[in-house]
């Protein structure tokens, strides 16, 4: 079981705004919005995973505290832990007993 005394890492939370530059193009600005704990668990095996890895994409759980924060993240976010990038592939889903947040994300790069 997971618990708040497994959130060894830090965790980096931008969100994307949408917005147009000085020539009308679209641009997407990330914008750091906060920092917590976290913990990251690597996924293995599934046929899923393992096409994953070709693409030098690797799947993994982000899990967070829930607090008013963490419970604003969506799947168009972007996190950084340990100075690697990954993107969120859901939105962040409730423990049991409603006290953690698990995300499913993938590094990127």
């Amino acid at each position: 079981m997971f618990t708040s005394n497994n959130l060894m890492r830090s965790a980096t939370f931008f969100q994307p705004i949408k917005g147009r530059d000085a020539d009308g193009k679209r641009i997407i600005e990330e914008v750091e919005r906060f920092t917590v704990p976290a913990g990251l668990k690597p996924l293995r095996g599934g046929e899923s995973v393992m096409q994953a890895r070709l693409t030098a994409r690797s799947p993994a759980i982000v899990t967070v505290m829930a607090d008013s924060r963490t419970r604003t993240v969506t799947s168009e976010w972007v996190l950084l832990i340990s100075g690697r990038r990954y993107e969120a592939k859901e939105d962040p889903r409730e423990s049991e007993d409603f006290s953690l947040l698990e995300l499913l994300v993938e590094a990127v790069g």
